[in-house]
């Protein structure tokens, strides 16, 4: 099979239809947040329930990324993406019609498997058309795309919500991925390489074991997955400490979640950029060293208990979340060009299932939200001192295009 061209226009065409493909986890997560006390009320139950549906969601975005990998390898990137669609699309249609919660929840999980696989067909099919190195680049823009989801599904949520009601959201998901799934079909080639590696089966430990076995990898999926821990740390606290805490209402807590969302889209803009002038070394590092200050100004600022004293160090997390991520995740599949699916699930097992994991243990600890995302970002701190040691260096060396 041949590799999708990465010039223009080909490259731009291949690029906003894996944006398409990236949209559907995180419009699966932030559309419907405004309708949970509603979908309390229709099922009876408190609203922390109703917040499982976010749980079983990521647990099978996670870990579907392991079957959803080899089949990518195996079948190619296309027939995933396209079976990816349909399930989601099945499963918004069942969490539509649902009639209590635990059908609800069983929708969200089938749904969390669809979106799973639509993500790893998108990053692979990045790995696959621009190389160990550019490919990096253009994950900061996949990355900028997720960001932008934030900032404006909660609105269309709010509204559609208000409008038609909590189960509007879903059928909103129902027909996006009809949309989707008909300009995947028509518009996206297989970009899957003649060398790709399907020996063995689908689904074998040995691909699995052959990915984790690169030390590259395993440094870079490791801060792909703090850094995303201090993304969904934040997410998952702000709305406690901001509106309980603090006092601001909905409308204020949006206007909060959108100007973070929009730098999150500006920083994964510039990312890019960055790199290219002064490599995804530097970038890595300086993504770390902006985390290592925020949290610094997060703990310096704590005792204000203010809404901007919370948000300024976050607003600075999101360029260090962008630089670290668009730098590292290119770098871990750097070395996968034969096995690309299987190495962009467990990346994706890392970033997601891997980050959830360290969220749910840092919270047992019991710290204020504030505290809480200064030991996120603090916990990046090693991988930045090993970064700047020769071993660092060695596993983050120029790799050729």
């Amino acid at each position: 099979m041949q590799s999708t061209p990465t010039s223009s226009p080909a490259g731009a065409k291949l690029v906003a239809l894996m944006v398409i493909l990236v949209l559907f986890s995180p419009l699966a997560i932030d559309i419907y947040l405004p309708a949970f006390p509603a979908m309390a009320d229709t099922f009876g139950v408190e609203t922390t329930r109703v917040q499982d549906t976010i749980t079983w969601f990521m647990c099978s975005l996670g870990l579907g990324q392991l079957l959803a990998g080899p089949l990518a390898d195996r079948f190619g990137r296309r027939p995933i993406a396209l079976g990816g669609i349909v399930i989601y699309g099945v499963s918004a249609t069942l969490a539509y019609v649902a009639q209590s919660l635990d059908m609800l929840l069983v929708a969200r999980l089938l749904q969390g498997f669809g979106a799973c696989a639509t993500s790893v067909a998108a990053f692979s099919a990045v790995r696959d058309s621009f190389g160990p190195e550019k490919s990096g680049r253009m994950i900061s823009y996949l990355n900028g795309a997720i960001c932008f989801i934030p900032a404006l599904a909660p609105l269309l949520g709010t509204w559609l919500t208000h409008h038609f009601g909590w189960r509007s959201n879903f059928s909103f998901m129902a027909g996006f991925a009809i949309v989707a799934g008909l300009l995947i079909a028509l518009q996206f080639k297989e970009t899957r390489p003649a060398n790709t590696d399907v020996s063995g089966s689908a689904i074998s430990l040995s691909r699995y074991l052959s990915v984790l076995r690169e030390t590259t990898f395993l440094f870079h999926a490791s801060l792909c997955m703090l850094a995303m821990s201090v993304i969904l740390a934040y997410v998952t606290s702000a709305p406690v400490w901001l509106m309980m805490e603090l006092g601001q209402d909905m409308n204020q807590f949006t206007v909060w979640f959108g100007v973070n969302a929009g730098l999150n889209i500006l920083a994964c803009m510039i990312a890019p950029k960055y790199m290219d002038r002064f490599g995804s070394r530097t970038t890595l590092s300086s993504g770390l060293l902006i985390l290592l200050v925020a949290g610094g100004l997060m703990l310096a600022m704590n005792h204000l208990h203010s809404a901007l004293a919370f948000m300024l160090p976050i607003f600075m997390s999101s360029f260090g979340f962008a630089f670290v991520l668009g730098s590292a995740a290119g770098k871990a599949l750097a070395p996968f060009g034969d096995r690309a699916g299987t190495a962009a699930a467990l990346l994706g097992l890392f970033q997601m299932s891997g980050a959830g994991v360290m969220v749910s243990l840092t919270q047992r600890l019991d710290l204020t939200p504030p505290n809480l995302m200064v030991l996120q970002m603090w916990l990046l701190i090693p991988g930045l001192i090993v970064l700047w040691t020769r071993l660092g260096r060695r596993w983050h060396a120029p790799v050729a295009a």
